[in-house]
Formats: structure tokens, C-alpha cells, sequence
């Protein structure tokens, strides 16, 4: 372990991050499971990019079978990327029924500024405090995660921040900056936010928002990389539980399965005004394999109703965890939808850092992975793959009430 620590030093850029203080070397996964080069097994309360499970048969199956035959671009016709296109546009309400697919998050989030741009030919972004969107030069302008913390450089003057809100009301910080701005580009927002510490907005906020940006000449865009195919349980896609509509939606990780793709859906309006007579192409985004995996992926979502079961695990887990709520002080809140959960700790009214990153680590050495984000880094963070069972819910509230 510790060569294979001195080689990454080594080779890697130092700023490349290892979990938790005994790394762990990861050599198999299954399911919601993961096996180290010991063989040890550890349940997976954290990597949401597995969204229908690690190695599920279905999606390798998929990609297998197509990388056998066929990988190549989007300027072939071929019918896995309609059949894709189609079966995921009729997820979401009318009139998001136009797709662009690229190879990340980030590539998507990127898109959809461009996209914004073409629309409304303005520059100016609203964003929420604490958000991130991906790690391209743009995205870290718009993710103040990264541009207000160490080795930032802040924002700069076409992104303004608003504060996370706590109360539909707070929608009037986001009027009062559209009032600042020469001309407003558009609004971009987690549905639910994540690293900040996995937010739930107020009901209400989102549509008091919605109405002021497009009053205002801009456009909404959902950022769903963290929150759709059903994680939250209620609904398929995080923005549906607070009754909005979006102008753009951007999805990434887990519509691949761990396979890099991302996608962004858009109105024919939109796609209209992007349509400028400069191409648009990626040499990867929407090849026949990546497609071939992203249409089993949401096959499985659909198929295995894992929506469903995310909304009956995640309603146990989190009645579970607001049950040791009452017994530890250091448990301030106990959040989220679905499978999509925050624990927030804090002692003597402020964040409780050095605790969470304890309790994380002594979960990891009893064989479950969890993670911290917020701020402060002080919100247990539980996102696991959908397959994530009653019984593994029991298991990580067990050894979470050991832990604390």
C-alpha cells in the first residue's frame, strides 16, 4: 500500500485526493458492494455515479455487445442513439424533447451555458452559494465550491451568488441581483443541492425564481447529475418534486453507470438559437457504445421500478436516522429524499468537521463507505447505489449508532 501511495505522489497531480486516512485499494465491485484486494467486502453508502449497481449484468452486457460490433461517431446514422434519445426525452415534461450527448457532467453543464448564451445573447449567471457544476475554467467561475475556496480566485463579474435559501421568500435575493445585472443570461441550480450538503429547496422557491429569470430574459437550468433517475424516490427527476419546468436539464454520472457520458435536454427553441451554423460535435459524445450503455442503464432504472424502491429504502433509512437523531446531540439535522441523504453534525452550535471525518473513517474501517460535503465539511454524506437494500439500511444505522 504504501508504494502504490509514493507512486501516486509520484505520477499523479498532488492535488488529486485519496478517501478516507487508510486508503483503501479497491479491485472488484458488484451491486451495491465493494471488495478490496483482500477480498473484503464493504457496503457502498456512497458512490451514487453506480447508480443501478456496480458491474450490473445488464449494462456490461450492453457494452460488451456493442463494442464487438460497432464504435463510432455521431456523423453515421444509427439507431441506439435515437432509440437513447427517445426513450429519455419521454422522462421529462414537453417541451424537453431536444439532446445533445457529450462524455461528463461537466461537459454537459458546459454545454448548457453555451446553449444559454446562443439563446439569450447575454453572459451574465445567477448561481447558489456553495454550488458546483464541473471542473472546466467556465464551471469553476459558476461553482463558488471552488472559486471561493482554497486556491480560488472568487467569482468573476458576470457570476453572481445568491445565498442557499431557507425559505421560499429568500427568491427575493435572486430578484434583487437580476436588478444588478446588464442583461440576464440564466439561473443555474442543483435541483437539489449536493456538495453543499444535500439541500432540499424550500417548496415554493423554485417556481418564484423560475418566473423572475425568464421575466427577466433569462433561462433556468437544472443541474440533475446528482439527483435524477429516480434517486429522490418522489419523482424521476429531482426538479419535478418542486413543480418547475426547466429551460435546460443536465445529467451526468449515473446515466452511464460509471461508463463516462453525460446529456443535455433542451426545448426546440433553444436548440433553435444554437443552431447558429456553427457545428456542433464530439468526437465521443452519443458514440454507439456510449449509448448502447446509457440506454440499458435507464432500462434497468425503469425495468427494476428502482425508483420506487429508492423512495421505501431511503423513507426507512432516513426514519431510521432521525430515530438516532434523538438520541445524539451531535446530529443536527437529518435530511434529503430517496436515496439521496445528509446527516448534519455540529457541537456547540458550529460544525462538527473533526467529528465527521471520525465517523466516517471508523464506518470505513467496519466495511461501509459514506462520505462528509457541506462547507464545513460536516454532513455525513449517504448516496449509494440504487440496489441498496432494508437490510443494508439496518446494517449502516447499526454500525452508524457504534460509530457516533
Amino acid at each position: 500500500m504504501k508504494s502504490l501511495i509514493e507512486a501516486r505522489k509520484r505520477l499523479l497531480g498532488r492535488n488529486l485526493s485519496i478517501a478516507y486516512d487508510v486508503p483503501l485499494k479497491i479491485v472488484r465491485g458488484s451491486m451495491q458492494y465493494l471488495y478490496d484486494e483482500d477480498g473484503r467486502q464493504y457496503l457502498d453508502g456512497y458512490n451514487n455515479v453506480a447508480h443501478v449497481g456496480h458491474c450490473h449484468p445488464k449494462v456490461v452486457e450492453a457494452g460488451l455487445r456493442q463494442m464487438q460490433a460497432l464504435n463510432t461517431n455521431t456523423r453515421y446514422l444509427h439507431d441506439t442513439i435515437l432509440n437513447y434519445a427517445e426513450r429519455l426525452t419521454s422522462t421529462l415534461p414537453d417541451p424537453l424533447n431536444v439532446c445533445y450527448f457529450v462524455n461528463s457532467g461537466s461537459e454537459a453543464n458546459e454545454l448548457a451555458v453555451r446553449l444559454a448564451r446562443a439563446h439569450t445573447n447575454a453572459r451574465d449567471m445567477i448561481v447558489l452559494d456553495h454550488a458546483y457544476h464541473g471542473n472546466t475554467t467556465t464551471l469553476i467561475d459558476l461553482s463558488p465550491y471552488k472559486h471561493d475556496g482554497p486556491g480560488g480566485n472568487g467569482p468573476p463579474s458576470w457570476v453572481h451568488k445568491v445565498p442557499l435559501p431557507r425559505m421560499a421568500d429568500d427568491a427575493q435575493n435572486v430578484v434583487e441581483v437580476i436588478g444588478t445585472t446588464q442583461k440576464l443570461c440564466g439561473f443555474i441550480a442543483e435541483s437539489m443541492p449536493s456538495v453543499a450538503g444535500q439541500i432540499v429547496l424550500p417548496q415554493g422557491y423554485l417556481n418564484r425564481v423560475y418566473d423572475a429569470v425568464r421575466a427577466a430574459g433569462g433561462v433556468c437550468i437544472a443541474d440533475e447529475v446528482q439527483t435524477g433517475y429516480g434517486r429522490i424516490g418522489t419523482h424521476f427527476w429531482a426538479f419535478e418534486s418542486y413543480g418547475v419546468v426547466p429551460d435546460i436539464v443536465v445529467l451526468g454520472k449515473p446515466i452511464g453507470n460509471g461508463h463516462p457520458i453525460g446529456a443535455v435536454i433542451t426545448t426546440p427553441a433553444i436548440a433553435g438559437s444554437f443552431d447558429n451554423g456553427m457545428e456542433f460535435f464530439s468526437t465521443f459524445g452519443g458514440n454507439t457504445v456510449s449509448c448502447a450503455i446509457g440506454l440499458a442503464v435507464l432500462e434497468v432504472v425503469q425495468d427494476e421500478n428502482l425508483q420506487a424502491h429508492a423512495l421505501a429504502v431511503g423513507t426507512h433509512l432516513l426514519n431510521g436516522l432521525r430515530e438516532l437523531q434523538k438520541h445524539h446531540d451531535l446530529i443536527a439535522d437529518v435530511r434529503g429524499s430517496g436515496l439521496f441523504i445528509g446527516v448534519e453534525l455540529t457541537k456547540d452550535d458550529a460544525p462538527a468537521t473533526e467529528e465527521a471525518h471520525r465517523i466516517v473513517n471508523a464506518m470505513r474501517n467496519n466495511a461501509i463507505l459514506i462520505g462528509t460535503d457541506g462547507p464545513s465539511h460536516n454532513v455525513l454524506k449517504i448516496r449509494p447505489p440504487m440496489p441498496f437494500t432494508m437490510n443494508d439500511a439496518d446494517h449502516l444505522l447499526t454500525t452508524l449508532q457504534k460509530a457516533l
